[in-house]
């Protein structure tokens, strides 16, 4: 019963940290990279769409993206959902392709894209200690039910807290990297 929930918790926090890699991957570095837009949603023949299924997007430059709409009718789509992102780029179009250069960061922009990988990682750790809870939560539960005994239930929390520790400390070290790469001129 133990390992089952400890599995299920285990689980929930992989999700977490996966989800803080997918958010982490939007997070602009300067160097153009196709996950900054793969994702975005695009209003196509009236259903919002990722860009990645409608267009294909590749890296001709350190500093630019190029998209190739599969369909040329949803490139003023494509344009429009770039401009309404919280991306701050200008796309470009020749009516074919979008071309998007991605401008230098300033030391302003530097900061605040930290401080946008800080609250992430914050969210992660909340999420992270969600899972504790609730997995201590049913535990307790499981021991007043006399389901298992006390001294399961002990070593039950202390495998979650361990668990917990492990998690905290990945996310830790993932926003060390992203935000050393933000900084990184």
């Amino acid at each position: 019963m133990i390992p089952d929930l400890l599995k299920e918790t285990e689980t929930k926090m992989q999700a977490s940290v996966q989800a803080l890699i997918d958010d982490m991957a939007v997070i602009r570095t300067g160097r153009a990279s196709p996950t900054l837009v793969e994702k975005l949603s695009v209003e196509y023949y009236g259903q919002p769409t990722q860009l990645m299924q409608i267009a294909s997007i590749s890296v001709p430059e350190p500093r630019q993206l190029l998209i190739r709409p599969f369909d040329a009718a949803s490139v003023s789509d494509i344009e429009r959902a770039i401009h309404t992102s919280d991306l701050g780029l200008t796309p470009n179009s020749d009516g074919k392709v979008i071309r998007l250069s991605l401008p230098a960061l300033t030391e302003e922009r530097r900061i605040e894209l930290v401080k946008v990988v800080h609250t992430r990682l914050e969210e992660a750790r909340i999420s992270v200690r969600n899972a504790r809870r609730d997995a201590i939560k049913d535990m307790r539960e499981f021991e007043e039910e006399k389901l298992i005994s006390m001294d399961d239930m002990h070593r039950g929390e202390e495998e979650t807290q361990r668990l917990t520790d492990q998690y905290v400390a990945e996310i830790d070290s993932l926003g060390e990297a992203k935000e050393k790469e933000v900084m990184e001129v």
